[in-house]
């Protein structure tokens, strides 16, 4: 095994990766083909053919419409907030900035930040009701 040498031409450390690499992508192509069932041929091992669903985790195409309007309503919500609110908004919530991280960024108090995004908050609650969002459909929002 002649290409197992390290022959000093590149860094030790690039040669001892390659074979990691290759040992791990050999180990694959070998699994590969060990979890390969076939789906037109009965399981010997029971009487009836075993139920092949694969069941499906995505939302259904409803739930992700109505995500997706959630989405649209929230965010045209903020962009209708006032430039001082909508900052902070984008900063607190949007960005998950700290309150303070929050308020050093816009270069006011902790406290002007806060009440900002209370009320900032409160506009939005008024907006999405408005809207016709419902208090169980802003959850996922």
């Amino acid at each position: 095994m002649s290409r197992c040498k390290f022959d000093g031409r590149s860094r030790f450390a690039t040669w001892l990766t390659r074979i990691a690499i290759n040992s791990a992508l050999a180990k694959l192509r070998k699994k590969h083909g060990s979890r390969e069932v076939p789906l037109d041929e009965p399981n010997p091992t029971t009487e009836t053919a075993p139920s092949r669903d694969i069941p499906d985790s995505a939302p259904n195409p409803e739930e992700t419409y109505r995500q997706n309007a959630r989405k649209r309503v929230l965010h045209t919500a903020i962009r209708g907030l006032r430039p001082r609110a909508r900052k902070v908004v984008e900063f607190h919530q949007l960005q998950e900035f700290s309150g303070r991280e929050t308020a050093q960024m816009l270069g006011i108090s902790t406290v002007a930040a806060k009440s900002r995004m209370f009320h900032a908050r409160d506009e939005l609650r008024r907006v999405i009701v408005l809207k016709g969002v419902g208090r169980s459909n802003r959850a996922n929002a």
